[in-house]
């Protein structure tokens, strides 16, 4: 819907990439669905569901038995993201370096995107 001929909506990390596979393996799913919705400190906030079924108006995204779908409304939001996978002592989780994102909370759960990208 938003993308550029030849490039892909967000990349996906080899990390990022066997976890979401795994999952997807583990729970029978066809993919991860992401997304953004309002809410948090910031004003915005990742979403992300395993799903059973692609929906046709998704940006879909596979690599390495991985396949990550876009919401339509998210689209403008999360183009040229990377998903990444980190582990650390403390917590490990799927991170987004968007580079659509002007501001972030403290915790990183809550986000805020450009002004112009939300008057749209």
């Amino acid at each position: 819907m938003f993308g550029i001929p030849g490039k892909q909506a967000v990349t996906i990390t080899p990390k990022a990439a066997s976890q979401i596979a795994r999952l997807m393996a583990r729970d029978g799913s066809q993919g991860l669905r992401i997304g953004v919705k309002k809410g948090g400190c910031a004003g915005m906030e990742y979403t992300m569901d395993y799903v059973s079924e692609v929906d046709p108006m998704d940006e879909v995204v596979e690599l390495e038995g991985a396949r990550v779908m876009i919401a339509p409304m998210a689209q403008m939001f999360l183009f040229g993201t990377e998903i990444d996978y980190e582990t650390s002592l403390l917590e490990s989780g799927f991170k987004f370096r968007n580079p659509n994102v002007v501001d972030a909370c403290g915790c990183g759960e809550s986000i805020k995107f450009d002004d112009k990208i939300t008057a749209s």
